[in-house]
């Protein structure tokens, strides 16, 4: 018989299939499993219509079997089949896809939608396969037919024998080359595999035979290999059970099951939305933070099913990247797909999923912080910092979704509190939300620059992570209230101005020789408001601190930026009496003195003193 010609769109398709457009041509098994599953589907909306025709479950099924001695394997169903001008049209003409027309036709019932479009997914089996036949039998006909083809060249329709309705795809897989091994589609272990990571949750059987070892019959060390016929997937994917039938044990068995990580899941989050996108999603918050996290390796996202059928591993558009620790999956019937699953259109559905879901995630955490604070504090020892740069990140375009749920530790508390929480302690005279950065609780402690902000009894929120100040700057305030750093020009405590004058004005010929000795390190040196007990320390005017200095410098980028720095003197301590003495007696002692103040108040904010060997020579010159 003749062969007939594939139309130009099918043709062209095809020998982009045979060239693998896919980027990983294993989907081939699940697009052909996709399509009987939707053969079934026909003959079970027939039976909704069709008060003589009984659908009896048990009758329907999938089966895969590879023969490796003749290098074939073949997927069959037990579906609705396909007539010759069916296997003309739905084969011959990509697009003109048998289960997309009859959607179109017919509405579905009972949550059985047809979502195959056979053209177009049918045509991946040349990924793999030098030979492609259909044999199909239609409901309700004697007569079966078969199609074959060996590519773009075109393909033969004749009449053929099967004893029952439905269809056999035979796959000649293509033989190994040095670049790839097709030997692989014809191992059971390897089929299981492909069959599991995306057709687990079609919902018929889909049955294999499959290979075991037993004792021999009267014999004690003898084994026997054997075949038994097992079915592969689960079918009822959990997310479609009712959330009562199901148990905390359950959803912690499915994160483990998915791999979505070793550690137990912190909360789950079932999500069944019948709204203006229908969706089913389960999600999970983890308790530890994943050891790639934080490098370019690690990829966030959710994986996406259709009706069952998993089409993408990680899709990163249902998640924005400050919950992109969230692990799960979402099952959509809405979803637009192209190219028979394998490409996502980004559409009007997965926008509306995505905002959802990211509202529900703000909501469970809401929810810990506010009911179980334990639990949310060890989520925030993990993923805070996440939170935090999702505040910064954007330039604070998620600010107001995020600043609730973020935590520092108080200085009064002693513990990790929010900014709400603060906020509602804050004295009637206090005028900002007071912070202090360092590298640690210890170290933020003993800085100088609180003693002022501590005396006036106001809470200090200490930031020891380093995008903790960068997050605040964004913020800007916080219910009406400014943050600022302890380390900053003005604090807004009024000190005694008479007192602070006379300072200024009695000592200034000391401070710009101080200034003068430092030669442009600082901006200024004057009389410390702030200091209690201390003899120096720095603080910074402007939006860059000496923390975010620091921070910046230390990037791989190594951004060469400075802080305007203040050198402030404590006048009540006995030092400052030494400088005095220095200034009207001795001005080489003055300079000594100066240098080694401001290296010390270099050392306490935790910055390199820029002459170490000079350093130690001038604490030497002191001693003796």
């Amino acid at each position: 018989m003749a062969k007939k010609q594939f139309q130009a769109e099918s043709k062209r398709l095809l020998e982009m299939m045979i060239n693998s457009i896919y980027t990983q041509r294993e989907i081939f098994l699940r697009e052909l499993i996709s399509n009987a599953s939707d053969a079934i589907d026909k003959i079970y909306y027939k039976a909704l219509t069709d008060d003589n025709l009984v659908f009896n479950r048990e009758d329907y099924y999938i089966k895969i079997t590879p023969d490796k001695e003749n290098r074939t394997l073949t997927i069959s169903d037990t579906g609705i089949g396909m007539t010759e001008e069916e296997l003309e049209n739905n084969l011959g003409i990509i697009a003109k896809s048998g289960s997309l027309a009859f959607k179109k036709e017919n509405e579905a019932k009972d949550g059985h939608n047809i979502i195959g479009q056979f053209g177009v997914g049918f045509y991946s089996a040349f990924m793999v396969a030098d030979v492609v036949t259909v044999i199909s039998k239609p409901f309700g006909s004697d007569q079966a037919f078969k199609w074959e083809s060996e590519g773009a060249d075109g393909y033969t329709i004749v009449p053929f024998d099967k004893a029952t309705p439905g269809t056999d795809i035979i796959l000649k897989i293509k033989e190994n080359t040095e670049e790839d091994q097709y030997d692989e589609f014809l191992e059971e272990y390897r089929l299981r595999a492909i069959i599991k990571k995306y057709s687990d949750f079609i919902r018929y059987p889909i049955k294999m035979d499959v290979s075991g070892q037993r004792p021999k019959e009267g014999t004690e060390n003898e084994f026997e290999e054997y075949k038994e016929e097992q079915t592969i997937n689960s079918m009822v994917p959990i997310w479609r059970k009712n959330k009562n039938e199901l148990t905390a044990e359950d959803y912690e068995n499915f994160y483990h099951e998915k791999r979505y990580g070793f550690d137990k899941p912190l909360k789950h989050i079932h999500i069944s939305a019948d709204g203006a996108v229908v969706y089913n999603a389960i999600l999970f918050i983890p308790e530890n933070i994943p050891f790639d996290y934080y490098t370019k390796e690690y990829e966030k996202g959710l994986e996406l099913y259709s009706n069952g059928v998993l089409i993408m591993d990680k899709c990163g558009d249902l998640l924005p990247d400050y919950f992109g620790f969230v692990k799960g999956m979402v099952d959509s019937e809405d979803l637009s797909l192209n190219i028979s699953r394998e490409l996502l259109q980004h559409d009007r559905q997965l926008t509306l999923i995505a905002r959802n879901i990211k509202n529900k995630i703000k909501g469970q955490l809401q929810s810990m912080l506010k009911d179980e604070r334990a639990q949310y504090e060890k989520f925030y020892n993990s993923f805070g910092r996440q939170l935090k740069f999702g505040v910064y990140n954007d330039y604070g375009m998620h600010k107001e979704d995020l600043q609730d749920l973020l935590m520092f530790y108080s200085s009064k508390e002693k513990k990790l509190v929010t900014l709400d929480e603060y906020v509602s302690r804050m004295p009637e005279d206090q005028k900002y939300i007071y912070y202090a950065s360092g590298e640690s609780i210890e170290r933020i402690e003993k800085l100088p620059q609180t003693e002022l902000v501590a005396d006036k009894g106001y809470e200090i929120l200490y930031l020891t992570d380093d995008i903790d100040e960068f997050a605040l700057k964004t913020i800007l305030n916080y219910k009406e209230k400014e943050f600022k750093s302890v380390s900053s020009g003005d604090l807004g405590i009024e000190p005694d101005e008479k007192d602070q004058e006379t300072d200024e004005s009695s000592n200034k010929e000391l401070f710009e020789a101080m200034q003068g000795i430092l030669g442009g390190k600082v901006k200024s040196v004057k009389a410390s408001k702030r200091l209690k007990s201390h003899p120096v320390c720095l603080s910074a005017e402007g939006d860059l601190s000496i923390e975010m200095e620091k921070i910046l410098k230390a990037m791989p980028s190594g951004q060469d930026v400075q802080a305007d720095k203040v050198l402030e003197i404590n006048v009540n301590h006995e030092v400052f009496q030494s400088l005095k003495a220095a200034h009207e007696n001795d001005k080489e002692k003055l300079s000594l003195y100066t240098n080694l103040l401001y290296n010390q108040a270099l050392l306490i904010e935790g910055l390199p003193v820029q002459d170490p060997v000079e350093f130690t020579n001038d604490i030497c010159k002191i001693m003796v």
